[in-house]
């Protein structure tokens, strides 16, 4: 998936545990493990704000974009001349 979740890397920073940032915006361990592992589909607007407002950064500290990377492709990788 192209966008990349760094819930880990703030936790790490605030030196707090997944248990203590779930109950503080209100979500289960469960739920917070989906998000942060990258696995879930969508995040309420909701959910990203109190996630923002407990570790105290911006949207853009827990969300990042990433390019795809293209799958190699079987056999040589340019055409080989006779």
């Amino acid at each position: 998936m192209p966008i990349a979740v760094d819930i880990d890397v703030m936790l790490a920073r605030r030196k707090m545990s997944v248990g203590e940032l779930a109950d503080r915006i209100g979500i289960t361990p469960a739920n917070l493990a989906v998000l942060k592992n990258g696995r879930a589909k969508a995040v309420r607007f909701s959910t990203l704000a109190a996630l923002c407002e407990v570790l105290d950064c911006q949207p853009g500290d827990l969300l990042r974009w990433e390019t795809e990377q293209a799958e190699p492709a079987e056999g040589p990788e340019r055409p080989e001349s006779d």
